[in-house]
């Protein structure tokens, strides 16, 4: 009796493949949220893999993450765009990108109250409360002016109840008055 011939595994039955294939598919989403970074890992596990025709996308794809990757650490022309780029990450919910990009900046320009107040609402959204007060507090001590943006601020939405938020942003009124002179200074 003839020997029935085993049927040939197609390439999509190989494990290896169904995995090169949800690597290729994670690297693109996470090049549509833009972080690149992450999609640069996924893309790489990709070319090594079984599948030259998804090798070869991924190469394509890889070339586009380091464009992107080589854009951003070079393209700034001052920080206040640097920053406007971090705030861009915050908004789309990149918050890690988003908090490398703002330390950096922290580092660059230490004395930068948007710094601190980018690194405190940040913080806030990621539930680092105590890390969020401490920022703003810096903020504010850097530029009073930001107490009354921070009242309208939704980031600092989750610190509203908290009375330490609302001592930053409503302190006590003769707090930060000067000294008034005495009487016997008077007449001098």
């Amino acid at each position: 009796m003839a020997q029935k011939p085993t049927p040939k595994k197609s390439v999509a039955d190989d494990p290896r493949f169904t995995q090169a294939v949800q690597n290729y598919e994670a690297g693109l989403r996470a090049m549509q949220e833009h972080k690149f970074e992450k999609a640069k890992g996924h893309l790489q596990k990709v070319v090594g893999g079984p599948s030259k025709e998804l090798a070869d996308r991924a190469t394509v794809h890889l070339s586009t993450c380091n464009q992107h990757l080589e854009r951003v650490t070079t393209q700034f022309k001052s920080p206040e765009e640097h920053y406007d780029y971090a705030i861009s990450l915050i908004n789309v919910g990149d918050y890690v990108s988003a908090r490398e990009h703002l330390e950096k900046l922290s580092k660059q320009v230490p004395k930068a109250d948007y710094v601190a107040y980018g690194l405190a609402a940040l913080d806030c959204l990621t539930g680092h409360v105590e890390d969020s007060l401490r920022h703003l507090d810096e903020a504010i001590r850097l530029n009073p002016g930001l107490r009354f943006q921070a009242r309208n601020d939704s980031d600092f939405q989750n610190l509203v109840e908290d009375p330490r938020f609302t001592e930053l942003l409503y302190p006590d009124p003769g707090a930060e008055l000067p000294p008034m002179a005495t009487g016997s200074d008077e007449g001098r």
